[in-house]
Order: structure tokens, then sequence, then C-alpha cells
């Protein structure tokens, strides 16, 4: 093998071996984006439902970038299948509370207006409130409200104490918060240089409608008379036309370690940047933007996947880091698969869960500018060009060919994927054949996309869209119309419905209590919520 794939040591599979509860241990959670679009396909402009409650406060239901944007949020889970249960309640309550409108089944948008006419999220009268909206106005002032209504999931995985147990003592450590965090580092380093992968094996953005490139030079063909696309292209989410940034393309944020991280966040978050600095902050008694970094706030950094810690009420995510360390990571690059009621089913959950594992117990080079210059070649390539056979990748030693890549990575998975059945078997009363080697199932699902690329989902888009002879947009509004049908048909239980009601009615209060609890102006309060240590 090259230096482009990394083998997982015997030793670490052994003793993960003699312990098969450490290696089951994985916790797992989805935040996934949606637009609300009115029944003809165009972008909602009424404001978030009441009856999804407070937006603020919500623990399931938030929006993100526009006021038509939802993210919805399971709790953590122990299982794929509690996660995924949880999702699709989650969005059995949305639409009994959306009327008639639907929720985007694809990640690039369609029928939009101008770009000052798509609505950005509003949160309520406090401070944070609109700390939050200014933080989107800023977005839209930087980059254009059409590109932040791109919609994706994220994956926010860790594992537990058992696992650290283990894996700390095969590597002749303590595990200890700053072993942890370490490790979380290395396994965000390995992700950056492998998550190419994941683009082609979940990418489902290979064409867009039109209207979202207006005055842009796109480089894309026209499939149709309303698409453009690129024969090959697997996420056009995750490339030029996505979630990309010029003024952030020289920004180099190491993840070598802890203080590495913070250093180079810390200067993107507090040096005022020229560009941002000329357009305002405050002008004329209204907010354009937080500030005039090149970054506002850590959320604007455009990465595939961050470090995380929960924050606590009024405190900076990269404080939290610093204080206590990493406890999860959210990985970022997912498209949302139009072919699934919610976006994701338990096989991607089980396949993550496989790639992040491994991402986490082999060593992990440190980072570059130059890596990271390449890692973002790779990815437009990807892009691009993924399904492409004869596609070339560049490693540190060279160039290589993507299909050896792709097989030499899922080669490594192979033990994992039996320790994780192994695991799973060993924990459960009953021992039917569907409920066994589902990981290694799942692994050979993905071996199938690599052999036969027509089988990826970006592929799956093409071929339906020839099939009914529709262009891009009629392909998205007719699968938004079947999960619309797919979820009416499978309303909530009374019981169900009651919770998510009363979660709803105190999200709004919670949202009134602190309201009522300002006691500063926006200025002063601005300056508290910005401060770093």
């Amino acid at each position: 093998m090259g230096d482009f794939v990394t083998q997982i040591s015997a030793g670490i599979l052994a003793a993960l071996g003699r312990d098969l509860p450490a290696i089951g241990n994985i916790q797992r959670g989805i935040e996934k984006e949606s637009l609300r679009v009115t029944s003809d396909g165009a972008l909602s402009l009424e404001p978030h439902p009441e009856a999804l409650g407070s937006a603020l406060t919500h623990p399931h239901i938030t929006t993100d970038f526009s006021e038509a944007q939802l993210e919805l949020i399971t709790d953590v889970h122990g299982t794929p299948e509690a996660c995924i249960t949880q999702l699709e309640e989650v969005h059995r309550f949305v639409y009994q509370g959306i009327g008639d409108e639907l929720l985007w089944t694809t990640s690039m948008p369609c029928i939009l207006g101008a770009d000052e006419t798509i609505p950005v999220g509003r949160y309520g009268s406090s401070n944070i409130a609109k700390a939050k909206t200014v933080y989107r106005l800023g977005l839209g002032n930087r980059y254009g409200r059409l590109m932040q209504t791109i919609s994706g999931i994220h994956y926010n995985f860790s594992v537990q104490d058992a696992f650290w147990q283990v894996f700390a003592r095969s590597r002749g450590g303590k595990p200890d918060q700053e072993f942890r965090t370490n490790a979380y580092f290395g396994l965000i380093r390995n992700f950056r240089h492998h998550s190419w992968l994941l683009i082609y094996l979940f990418g489902a953005s290979p064409a867009i409608c039109k209207s979202f490139v207006k005055n842009v030079d796109h480089q894309l063909d026209m499939l149709d008379e309303g698409s453009l696309y690129l024969p090959d292209a697997t996420s056009l989410r995750m490339g030029r036309l996505g979630y990309q940034s010029d003024a952030q393309s020289s920004l180099h944020i190491s993840y070598n370690s802890l203080a590495q991280y913070a250093e180079s966040m810390h200067e993107a978050l507090t040096k005022p940047f020229a560009p941002y600095e000329s357009g305002g902050v405050e002008v004329d008694g209204e907010y354009r933007q937080l500030n005039s970094s090149l970054l506002q706030i850590e959320n604007e950094f455009y990465g595939t996947i961050r470090p995380k810690r929960p924050i606590r009420s009024g405190e900076r995510p990269l404080n939290a880091l610093r204080d206590r360390g990493v406890e999860y990571v959210e990985v970022r690059c997912l498209d949302l698969n139009p072919f699934l009621p919610v976006g994701i089913d338990e096989t991607q959950i089980r396949f993550l869960d496989l790639f992040l594992l491994y991402c986490l117990i082999v060593d992990s080079p440190e980072d570059s500018q130059a890596e990271s210059e390449r890692m973002g070649r790779n990815q437009l390539s990807i892009v691009a060009s993924g399904r492409d056979p004869s596609l070339d990748l560049e490693s540190p030693s060279g160039t290589v060919k993507k299909l050896r890549w792709a097989n030499e990575i899922l080669k490594n998975l192979e033990p994992l994927a039996t320790l994780l059945d192994e695991a799973h078997h060993n924990s459960q009363e009953t021992r039917e054949p569907q409920h066994t080697n589902l990981y290694q199932r799942a692994l050979q699902e993905q071996k199938t996309k690599v052999a036969y690329p027509e089988h990826t989902p970006s592929a799956q888009v093409l071929a339906s869209m020839a099939k009914h002879r529709v262009p891009f947009f009629r392909f998205a509004m007719n699968q938004s119309l079947a999960h619309k049908a797919y979820f009416d048909d499978r309303t909530l239980e009374p019981d169900k419905l009651a919770l998510f009601e009363t979660l709803s009615r105190q999200s709004i209060e919670t949202q009134r209590e602190i309201e009522a609890a300002d006691r500063v102006d926006f200025p002063t309060f601005l300056e508290s919520y910005l401060a770093l240590e």
C-alpha cells in the first residue's frame, strides 16, 4: 500500500476484539436541513410556523440561514435505528404543522427570488436572537443569500468511556480529556485526507436548476432547458457553486493540536479583514454583520468536519474547546439523499460509524498548508468528476487512481465491520438473520458503489431524470411530493403528538423568558457575546 492509506494496528484490533462492548459504544446524532417550499415549489416566504415552536429554543426544530430553512435535530442515540426513528418523528410533526408546504428533498434549491427577497432567520426580540439574525445578515452580505439556502446533513459522532479505556491502554496512555482531544484531532486529520470518498459515495447533487446560477460563471453543461450538470459530478453542493469562499481560500486552520487549532481560529475571528471592514458593521443604526473579521463567529468557517463541545449559555465554542476539550466531531459534507424520506438511512449511518472509527484509531500525519490545498483539489476533482473511473487524485507521494485508493480504504474497514457486527450480535437478545452482519452489509454496499458508479446517489438522480424525462426541478418536486405523502400517511400517534406540542409551547415560553431577562442594550451584549479568551 502507498502512504495514502494507513493500516489499522493489529494490537489495537486485538485490544478491541477482547472487549467488544467498548467498540460498540458509539454515540451519534443528526442535524438535517430542508427548505420549506410552497405547493408549486417556490421558496416559502411565510414566517417560521408557530405550531413548530420557537426556532430560538426548541430542542428539535430550529432554522438555519433562512426563515424558510428548517433544521431538524435528533438527540444523541446509541443505535442507528433510534436515530432514524426520532428523525422520522420530528418530520411527522413538522408536516402536521406546515399545512400545504413541502420540505425540499434535495440539497440544491430551485425556485428562489432575487437574493434580497430570501428571508433570513428571525428569532425574536432578545439580544441573542438579534445576534443570530445579524450573523445571518452578515453571511448574506458576504457570500450572497442564495448560497446559504443550500441544505445538507450534519452527522455528530463520538465514542464513550468504555472505548477510551481500551484505546488509551492500547496506545500506552491514560483515557483523560487530553488524550481524547488529541485523538479526535487525529480523527479530523485522517477524515480530511479521506473525506473525498464520502462525497463520492453519498453525493446526490450532480445537477442544478439554471435559476441557481444567474449571472454566474458556472462551467457546467446544459442537460435540458431547465437543468445544468456535469456528466460525472457527485456533489455540486461541495464544489465552487456550494459552500466555498474565496475569502476563506487562503485560510489554513491547523488540526495538529487543540492549541494550534485555537491559535489559527482565533486570528480569523479577531483580525479585521479589509473587504469586510469597508462594508461597515453598523450603518445608519442597522447592523450589517457582527464584526469585520474574516469569520464573524466559529460557524462561518466552511470545513467538512468540526471539533465540538456543547456550550454553556453565552459561551463561545472556541472558549468551550479550550476549557474542556473536544467531546465529539460534526461531519458536514453529506448531501440530502432525495430517495430517502429523511435524507439518510441506517445503512449510511453504519458506514459513517465505520469510516469515522477507522479515522480515529489509525495513525494520523500532521497537516500543513500544502496538505490542505492538496485535499481541497481532491475534493473539487471528486465533486466535478468523481464517477469517472479513470480519475486520478493527489496523495503526499504523487498521483493515485481514485479506484485504487477507494478500494484500499474499504478493505481497511473490513476488520472493524466484523468487530462491530460481533459487538452488535452479542448485545442482542434475538438472533434473526436480518439483524446480523449489518456493518458488513453497509460496507459491501459501498464497495458496490465503487465498482459500479451507477449505484451512487448522484448517478441515480441523473438516471431518474432521464427515465422520466424531467428537468432537475421536476425531479426534486416529485420526490418532495412523494415524501410528503409518505409522512401524511404516517401521522404521529396521539401521545407523541401531544409531547411535541408540549415542547413547542414550552419553547415559546422559554423564548419569552429570555426576552424578559435582557438587562443590557444590544451593543453591550454584542461586545460580551463576541469576547474570546
